[in-house]
């Protein structure tokens, strides 16, 4: 690319007009262009340098050209490579997810989440072409963590931060600290398996058990000696719920809208001090999701795709982190005008274990 830059004067009083024309359509470089009474002054190139030669004779002119005065420094800034790196590296970045963090006060619930993240590839460097939107990520998340009431992201930029919000575990085993205890059961079922940490087995995997009975036994017999140790731990059984329900038919709801990314650019020459942090925040991307307000009107035929995972959702955050369903059966579902009710059966898996104190005499 040739730099080179001529500033001209045509001074005559006549002819200016026409001659600027003709220069024009030869396809003279007039750049800067500045009439004033009978002078004139442009800029042109080396080659247009020829074109005012030419013609000044022609029309009875007097031109004078001298080398054009250029700003160095961003004549070399915008007509080099640099430039064009500089101003990519940004704009290319913005397409990437820099950072993926987890806010939880329980390590546990951040290393659970960070491995499911991992596992479908929400990862940093990766392109957010490829990241699922906030919902899906949100129900990937939920769909095998019970313990989950709800997921909330905080997205600023190029970093995503992933904040779950953990369901209220309702507990309705007493437990006595320091007294020894034997396991029973608190619900009947068919028993599935132990996890004891103390204790010794009286039931086993497969037997049916009622409300009461003794499961892990906090007495062992060494002999004939019986030496008291207390049992601990968790036995998990399989029973069924009848879940009786009553709910809106129409059902208010929120839904996220499309997502809306903005790109701004500022010119890192206009800062006082251009630094290395001013040309990497040339290109700054903002992303926004607006909530609309939503309905759902239930109707016949939407126990399986609707009411009963509504439901499911609204069990298990009563039950707690251990508990899963494993199958459902409607016993009756009736609609009004306003209301949806039903009875529908839940087999669920969940530890029926409740310390029960051993009885030591006086």
């Amino acid at each position: 690319m040739d730099r080179n830059r001529y500033a001209v004067k045509v001074s005559g009083p006549r002819n200016i007009a026409v001659y600027l024309t003709k220069l024009k359509s030869v396809g003279t470089k007039i750049t800067g262009l500045t009439v004033n009474a009978d002078v004139a002054f442009f800029k042109t190139d080396k080659k247009g340098l020829k074109q005012v030669r030419k013609y000044r004779r022609r029309y009875g002119l007097k031109v004078t050209m001298r080398v054009a005065e250029n700003d160095r420094g961003l004549d070399m800034l915008f007509s080099s490579y640099r430039f064009f790196i500089v101003f990519s590296i940004p704009f290319i970045c913005s397409f990437f997810l820099w950072s993926v963090k987890v806010e939880s006060d329980m390590p546990e619930v951040i290393e659970r989440i960070e491995a499911k993240l991992e596992e479908n590839e929400i990862i940093p460097f990766r392109p957010l072409l490829f990241i699922p939107d906030e919902g899906e990520i949100r129900r990937m998340l939920m769909q095998d963590d019970p313990a989950l009431s709800w997921v909330r992201f905080k997205r600023v930029g190029t970093s995503l931060t992933v904040i779950p919000m953990l369901s209220p575990t309702l507990n309705d085993q007493t437990e006595t600290d320091g007294t020894p205890s034997d396991l029973v059961a608190r619900t009947g079922g068919v028993l599935t398996r132990f996890a004891l940490t103390k204790g010794e087995r009286v039931a086993h995997v497969y037997m049916t058990v009622k409300k009461g009975d003794v499961l892990a036994s906090g007495t062992l017999e060494q002999g004939e000696e019986h030496v008291v140790v207390g049992a601990a731990g968790a036995v998990y059984a399989d029973y069924w719920v009848e879940y009786t329900f009553s709910i809106p038919k129409i059902v208010q709801y929120k839904v996220q809208g499309e997502e809306k990314i903005e790109f701004s650019f500022h010119p890192p020459w206009q800062e006082k001090n251009l630094s290395s942090k001013a040309i990497l925040n040339m290109f700054e991307t903002e992303r926004t999701i607006s909530e609309t307000n939503a309905q759902l009107e239930i109707r016949e035929g939407m126990e399986e795709t609707v009411i009963i995972p509504l439901l499911k959702m609204k069990l298990l955050a009563e039950l707690g982190a251990d508990a899963t369903i494993k199958e459902d059966k409607v016993l009756h579902v009736t609609f009004d005008n306003d209301k949806v009710n039903g009875t529908i059966l839940f087999l669920i898996n969940d530890n029926i274990a409740l310390k029960r104190p051993i009885s030591q005499g006086d």
